[in-house]
C-alpha cells in the first residue's frame, strides 16, 4: 500500500470551522470555506498575485512546522492555529512521534503554545506514523474545537495556560504523556484543555490510517464525521454498528445525537467527509457524505436532548451519486481499479438549494473513475433518480470544489489537472496540467485562484472564464492542505513550513 495512505483524505477535505456570535477583527478566519457551506471561496482582497521564494517577494513570514503537515490554519484574535507532527520539537520535554497543534502569533509566526497528543499505540493503522494532527480547528469565542490524531474531540482555551488551567478537565499532564511514561508536568507553552471526548471509547469508533474532521458548529451543537473505517486488512469493519455522523454538546463534549443509517458495513475505506449545513424551504439541513458513497441530509437539531439521552438524527433525503456501483460484498472489490464502490472523501459544498461534491473510486483501493456532481437538495426521500442536475467526469479526486459564482474549479488527482466548469451546467471551460500529485483543493479569493501540489508547485490563476496563469513557482516542500486567507494574508502549508503570503 502507498505509505502516504489516507493523507490525501486529509487535504482533500476542505474542512470546516464555524463561528457564531464572536466579536471579530476585520476578517479573522474561523472556518475553512464560507460559513457553513464548505465552499473554498473567500471575500478577502488585496492578496498577492505573484510569489518568489528566491527573492522573498510576496512572503510576509514563515514558521517551521514538523516533517508532514496536512492541517489548514484558522485565524482568530491575532493568533494562527495549525496542526503538524513533532519532528521539529518546540519543547524538548515532548519527544518522539506525536500529534501537535500550534498556536502562533499572527503578525510574526512566533510560537505561543501547543497541544501535544501522543500516538495511539499498537496497530499503526489506528494512528499512522508521522501524520500528526491533520484536522483544522473550529474557533468560537475563546474556544478552539479540534479532532486530534487520537480520534478525540477536544475543546481548548485560545489563551493556552497563560490565564491558568481552567476546568473541568485539569489532567493535561497525563493527556500529553505517552502511555507508560512518567507524567510530563504542564508548562506555560502547553494547551489548556477544557473537555475531551474520546470517540473510540464513547462512540465505539474504529479509526483507520489517521483522523480527519472539521467540527461544524450550529447553535449549541457540534456536528462531526466519526472516522469509522476498515481495519488493517482493508476488508473488515470492526465496528459495523458505530455511527458515521455524531453530534456533541459544545459546552460539555457529551454525545447527544447520531445518524441511524447503519452505514458501517458499507464503508469502503473510512468516514472522512465532514458535514455542511444550509437552509432549504425553511428547514435547516446537515448534509453529509458517507463512507458508503451516499449523500445524506438530516434535520439539524432544534433543542438539546435531556441528559443521558442520545437521539437519532432525522433523515430528510439520501442520494446515490453512483447507483451502478457494487452494493454487496463491497470489500471483495478492494484494490480493483476497474470496478468498485464509490466513496466521498471531501465535504459537500452546500450553496442555496444545490450540493457540489466530488465522488468516485477510492484513491488507493478503488476504480479509476470519479465525478464532480451537482445535486438538488430541495427534495425528500430517496432522490437518486431525481436530484442529479449535472455530472463532470474525473479520473480521481479527493478535493473540495471552489464554487465562485458562474465558475466552479475542481482538481482531478488522477489526471493531474486543474479544471474550470460552468456552475450552471457543468460544461468544461478550461483545464491546466499541473506538476505533482494533487491532495489540496483550489481556493478562490480576490479574483484569483490559488492552488498547490505535492511536488511543492504553487500556482496563481485569474479566476476567470478564460485561462490566465499569473504565477507558477516552487515552495520548499509538498503542499497537501487546502489554502486559506485572512486579514489580507494568504496561508499556504507545506510539509515543513507555514507560509504567510501578502502583497509587498
Amino acid at each position: 500500500m502507498n505509505r502516504y495512505l489516507s493523507l490525501t483524505y486529509l487535504s482533500l477535505l476542505a474542512g470546516a470551522c464555524l463561528v457564531a456570535g464572536m466579536p471579530l477583527r476585520a476578517a479573522d478566519l474561523l472556518q475553512l470555506g464560507e460559513r457553513y457551506t464548505r465552499n473554498q471561496v473567500s471575500s478577502e482582497t488585496n492578496l498577492p498575485d505573484t510569489v518568489d521564494p528566491a527573492t522573498g517577494t510576496g512572503i510576509k513570514w514563515t514558521a517551521k512546522l514538523g516533517s508532514q503537515s496536512y492541517s489548514t490554519p484558522v485565524i482568530s484574535k491575532g493568533r494562527v492555529f495549525v496542526g503538524t507532527n513533532n519532528d521539529t520539537p518546540r519543547d524538548p520535554r515532548h519527544k518522539g512521534d506525536c500529534g501537535v497543534f500550534y498556536c502562533l502569533e499572527e503578525k510574526s509566526g512566533k510560537f505561543l503554545w501547543q497541544l501535544v497528543a501522543p500516538r495511539i499505540t499498537g496497530d499503526p493503522y489506528l494512528d499512522w506514523p508521522k501524520v500528526g494532527i491533520a484536522s483544522p480547528a473550529t474557533i468560537e469565542d475563546d474556544r478552539v474545537y479540534l479532532l486530534t490524531n487520537r480520534v478525540e474531540v477536544v475543546c481548548l482555551d485560545v489563551h493556552g495556560m497563560a490565564n491558568g488551567n481552567d476546568g473541568p478537565f485539569t489532567d493535561e499532564s497525563r493527556h500529553q504523556t505517552p502511555q507508560g511514561a512518567d507524567p510530563i508536568p504542564v508548562g506555560p507553552t502547553d494547551a489548556d484543555i477544557l473537555w475531551v471526548t474520546d470517540l473510540r471509547a464513547e462512540a465505539g469508533i474504529w479509526p483507520h490510517d489517521t483522523s480527519y474532521g472539521n467540527p461544524l458548529i450550529h447553535g449549541g451543537f457540534i456536528y462531526l464525521n466519526s472516522n469509522n473505517g476498515v481495519d488493517n486488512t482493508h476488508r473488515t469493519i470492526r465496528k459495523p454498528d458505530a455511527p458515521s455522523l455524531i453530534v456533541l454538546d459544545k459546552k460539555t463534549g457529551r454525545i447527544v445525537a447520531k445518524d441511524d443509517e447503519h452505514i458501517g458495513p458499507n464503508i469502503f475505506h473510512n468516514t472522512y467527509s465532514s458535514p455542511a449545513l444550509g437552509t432549504v424551504n425553511g428547514r435547516t439541513l446537515v448534509c453529509f457524505g458517507g463512507g458508503d458513497g451516499m449523500l445524506y441530509a438530516f434535520e439539524a437539531l432544534a433543542e438539546m436532548p435531556p441528559p443521558g439521552t442520545v437521539v437519532n438524527l432525522k433523515r430528510v433525503w439520501k442520494f446515490d451519486p453512483d447507483p451502478g456501483a457494487p452494493k454487496d460484498d463491497i470489500h471483495s472489490y478492494s484494490g480493483n481499479r476497474k470496478i468498485s464502490p464509490s466513496t466521498i472523501m471531501s465535504p459537500p459544498v452546500f450553496l442555496g438549494n444545490r450540493i457540489y461534491v466530488t465522488v468516485g473510486g477510492d484513491l488507493w483501493w478503488g476504480k479509476y473513475q470519479a465525478w464532480l456532481k451537482c445535486v438538488a437538495v430541495d427534495l425528500t426521500g430517496d432522490t437518486t433518480a431525481t436530484a442529479g442536475l449535472w455530472s463532470y467526469p474525473l479520473k480521481h479526486s479527493c478535493s473540495t470544489p471552489a464554487v465562485a459564482g458562474a465558475l466552479t474549479f475542481v482538481a482531478d488527482t488522477g489526471n493531474k489537472t486543474l479544471n474550470c466548469v460552468e456552475t450552471a451546467t457543468g460544461k468544461e471551460l478550461w483545464t491546466h496540467p499541473v506538476k505533482g500529485a494533487i491532495w489540496s483543493s483550489p481556493f478562490v479569493a480576490d479574483g484569483k485562484l490559488y492552488f498547490g501540489t505535492r511536488r511543492g508547485t504553487f500556482y496563481i490563476f485569474a479566476a476567470s472564464r478564460a485561462k490566465k496563469l499569473l504565477c507558477e513557482t516552487t515552495l520548499d516542500n509538498a503542499i497537501s492542505a487546502p489554502l486559506t486567507a485572512a486579514n489580507g494574508v494568504l496561508y499556504v502549508v507545506t510539509d515543513e513550513t507555514l507560509y504567510a503570503l501578502a502583497k509587498p
